[in-house]
Formats: C-alpha cells, sequence, structure tokens
C-alpha cells in the first residue's frame, strides 16, 4: 500500500528545503491517501517532486515534523537503533562524562523525544504524538543502545495538550531511585527526577557554569591585601603562599619530616626560605585560603549550580537565592556534599523583591552618606539602614523563560529590564553581571538591548566579555531559530 502524500502549496515559503523539520496546517494544500494520527507521511512539493518524511497529527498546528530527507518505511527499532547511536557518538566526543542530554529532539533528528542521563537513569519526554506511538520501541531501543539501570518519564508538560495527549509520568523500565547523583565539571550534585523542574536538571548550561571560572579570583587587592615575602619559618600553618598555590605545613612537622629522612641541613635551609604570602593593609598574615575570591549573588539559583560551579573555582561568599524552599534545601545539600557550606548563605526570596530591597538600601546608603556635605540637606538618621544595600563582586541572573509565547514578549522585556537594571546596580564597580534568557521569544539582539536599556539606565558602561548559547549536548540545526533559545553573556560593569 502506497504511503499518503502531504502536498504543499505553491505560494509557501521554502522553510523545510532550508533545513526546518516543521510543516504548519497553513503551507499544506492537501493530502493524498489516508494515514494514522502519529504515522510517516511522505512530503511532497506542489510539482510532486519528494522534499521529506515525516510524521503526520492533523490536530497540532504542526502538522508534520520530518524524520528524514531520504525515504524511510517505518520508524521502527532499526530506526531508532541508528539514531540513538549518533546521538551516543555525538556525546562520546564533544561532552565530558556521562551525565549530559543525550537526546535533543528536532535537533537530533527525532523531533518530540527529549532524553536526558542522570547516573544510571534516563529522564524521558515525550512530547508528540508521532513519539508517542513508539513509546515501546523507543524504550526497548534505549536499553539496547544505553543500558541504563531505568528509564523513567517526565511528560508532565502542557505542549503535549496541543498534540491531543495527556501529561504523564512513571516508571517505564527497571529501578528509578528518585534521587540521582552526577558529576558535573568534577562537582557532585543531586538530582529529583520526579519533582525536579522538567526532567529534573538544566544540562544545557553546563558549558556556562564553568566559563565563569576566572571571575572567581583576583579580588584580594581591592581588600588591600598584597603579595609580600616573608621566611617560611616565621609562617603559621595553613598559610597559603603563591608558590604552592597552597598552604604550608607546620614548620615543626616539616622540620620533623626531613630530619628523619636524613636531610636536617636541607631542611633549615629550606623553612629560611623567603616565601610570597598575602599579606593584610596593617602587615598581618592573611591565613583565610579564600581572600582572593570574589563576593557572589546567585538569584534563581534552582539548585545551586552556579553556586556550585563559584565555590569551585575560588569565591569568597556566595549567596544562593530561590524563592522555592524545596530547590534551597536541595541547593543546600548539594553545597554540603561537596564541601562548600562555610562560604554559602542562602536565602528563600522572591529575586526581584529582594534586588529592588538591596537596591533600595544601596541608595539609601549612598543618600546619607552625602548628606551634609557640599551644602546637601541632612538626612534623617534616627530612621534605621537594616541589612538592605549590600553589593557583591559578581551578580549571577538565571530566571526561567519570561516569553513562553510571542504575545509574552513585551512584558519579558519589562522583566528582564527589571532585573538586570537591579542586579546591575549590586555590581562593584570594576565586577561583573552574568546574565541569560532562556526564552526563545526574546531572540539574541532583543536580549542585548534590554541589558543594554538596563545599563543607560542604571549609569553603567558594559563591556560584553563573553557570550554563549547552550552546550555542545544541545546542538542546533542551522536555519532552525526555535533550537536558538538560550543565551548567556558576561559583562563587566563600571560606572559612568
Amino acid at each position: 500500500m502506497e504511503r499518503a502524500k502531504v502536498i504543499l502549496k505553491r505560494e509557501r515559503k521554502k522553510r523545510l528545503e532550508q533545513g526546518h523539520p516543521w510543516l504548519y496546517a497553513s503551507e499544506i494544500d492537501r493530502m493524498d491517501g489516508s494515514a494514522e494520527p502519529g504515522s510517516l507521511v511522505d512530503i511532497v512539493n506542489h510539482q510532486g517532486r519528494y522534499l521529506a518524511t515525516g510524521y503526520w497529527n492533523p490536530q497540532s498546528q504542526i502538522t508534520v515534523r520530518v524524520v528524514a530527507y531520504k525515504a524511510i518505511e517505518a520508524m521502527d527499532e532499526a530506526f531508532f537503533r541508528e539514531r540513538f547511536k549518533q546521538c551516543a557518538q555525538h556525546r562520546r566526543r564533544f561532552v565530558e562524562g556521562k551525565d549530559c542530554r543525550l537526546v535533543y529532539g528536532e535537533a537530533d533528528f527525532l523531533p518530540g523525544l527529549v532524553v536526558d542521563r542522570f547516573g544510571g537513569v534516563l529522564v524521558i519526554q515525550l512530547l508528540t504524538l508521532g513519539m508517542e506511538v513508539n513509546r515501546d520501541t523507543i524504550v526497548d531501543m534505549l536499553v539496547e543502545v544505553f543500558a541504563p539501570q531505568g528509564i523513567y518519564e517526565r511528560s508532565d508538560v502542557s505542549v503535549r495538550a496541543l498534540e491531543g495527549l495527556e501529561e504523564r509520568t512513571g516508571v517505564l523500565y527497571g529501578d528509578c531511585p528518585r534521587i540521582v547523583d552526577i558529576r558535573e565539571n568534577g562537582l557532585l550534585m543531586e538530582v529529583d527526577i520526579v519533582e525536579g523542574q522538567k526532567t529534573g536538571y538544566f544540562f544545557d548550561q553546563r558549558e556556562n557554569r564553568a566559563s565563569i571560572a576566572p571571575l572567581m579570583k583576583g579580588w584580594g587587592e581591592r581588600s588591600g591585601i598584597q603579595l609580600m615575602k616573608r621566611p617560611l619559618e616565621e609562617l603559621p600553618e595553613g598559610t597559603w603562599t603563591a608558590e604552592s598555590s597552597g598552604p604550608v605545613p607546620d614548620a615543626n612537622t616539616a622540620l620533623a619530616a626531613t630530619e628523619m629522612a636524613g636531610d636536617d641541613t636541607g631542611a633549615l635551609q629550606t623553612m629560611k626560605q623567603s616565601v610570597l604570602v598575602p599579606v593584610n593593609a596593617k602587615g598581618n598574615i592573611v591565613t583565610y585560603p579564600y581572600w582572593d575570591g570574589a563576593t557572589v549573588l546567585e538569584c534563581f539559583a534552582h539548585t545551586g549550580s552556579f553556586t556550585l560551579h563559584a565555590c569551585q573555582y575560588g569565591a569568597k561568599k556566595v549567596t544562593c537565592l530561590d524563592v522555592s524552599e524545596h530547590a534551597i534545601e536541595t541547593a543546600r545539600r548539594n553545597v554540603v556534599r561537596n564541601g562548600f557550606e562555610d562560604r554559602v548563605e542562602f536565602v528563600v526570596a522572591d529575586a526581584f523583591d529582594y534586588l529592588r530591597s538591596q537596591a533600595k538600601g544601596l541608595a539609601d546608603r549612598i543618600e546619607r552618606g552625602r548628606a551634609g556635605s557640599n551644602g546637601a540637606a541632612k538626612s534623617d538618621t534616627s530612621k534605621p539602614l537594616g541589612s538592605a544595600g549590600r553589593t557583591w563582586d559578581v551578580v549571577i541572573l538565571d530566571p526561567p523563560a519570561f516569553a513562553k509565547t510571542k504575545s509574552a514578549v513585551q512584558g519579558a522585556i519589562r522583566g528582564y529590564k527589571d532585573i538586570n537594571l537591579q542586579g546591575l546596580k549590586l555590581v562593584n564597580e570594576g565586577g561583573y553581571l552574568v546574565t541569560a534568557s532562556c526564552s526563545y521569544h526574546m531572540r539574541p539582539d532583543l536580549f542585548l538591548e534590554t541589558i543594554q536599556a538596563a545599563a543607560v539606565d542604571a549609569g553603567k558602561v558594559l563591556r560584553l566579555i563573553d557570550w554563549r548559547a547552550a552546550g555542545k549536548d544541545h546542538p542546533q540545526i542551522v536555519g532552525v531559530s526555535e533550537g536558538h533559545y538560550l543565551k548567556f553573556g558576561i559583562f563587566e560593569v563600571r560606572s559612568r
């Protein structure tokens, strides 16, 4: 039996020929033959020339999603086996470690299917009817190619309603513990695959999180700390030295060890050598190991991934903020398991409210500092300033999507401008704003314009240091703008 054909309109835009895998109902002239919803159809132009093969769902505005540009018989075991092997090969080449996004929908030529690997567990999302009808085959081939201990479904997303599908979750295969440990850039984290956002964790920012490393050190001089020569024998145990990039041992312990090795003369000479050590403005040796680290504020922290990276790269103190108590408790456990609890404070608050209150407190402090000088009116000092008005060397803003539809863009612009405006006010002079948007409808140029508008209102000049997108386990098909959703920038902040 000949497969049904979808014939495209003559006047349509040729997006399909440019690599876009979606066909909207408005692009289709007619269909020759019949097909069950979710099954394959061939796509031809108005002249009858074959263009691609995709699965069909007349209930969706995206009526056909392309899976192949050469005719295929079926989306069967051989089809999924080969596609999953290609996904695995790409990740082996470009991703360090096994924890990553294994299947990224259209970008892996499997539209409507997302698979993340957390430890030995795969978490999958079936977003479209074409993938839903192939559920059993997908599970079987994931088991064959990736050999997981379990597969858990998180198809609890509203887009399924557009495909005529109900939301669903649950174990599809094997053993799926709720909490799974993963490693990212050397850090140990827990992922809640049942209650966590989306599939449980956002892998798309992995490389961006690592990119903040250069921002985390080089701040000691601002506190009046300088590296100066001191004899090794005078240094208290634990003192950081530039030569070793670490703490020195107790002098007596070092001498005893070398004497036992029969080198007491060499040991004495070594202990009398001068080394570079951090010294504060009073001439006292600084023993705190993170004296050169940045102070950092992470807003919309979720499970604290940027906080963990900041600590790993040498931050002195990090404020980890999220509106969700559940998220902060997860972040707290992640901080403890990596041994960073002495450098992190946790705040449960709305990020917009927190940023505004800190910015207002800062303005009040500045106003009080100016009061009475150069003829300015005196301020009311009977009113306490409170704890607001803090500033940080690095402010990190990684909010959820503000614009999930095209109609929401104007509201999103206001939201992004507000958080970046307040965040910029709280960055110490010469510090850094790290800011992101995962709203597809907030185009990169529009996001950059919004940040610039915030900088103008804040009286700041920004120097763009880094501009990035999603990581290599989230590849992008050129010509598919919907895949270019994540924008990530690092800006140096100076006052005008």
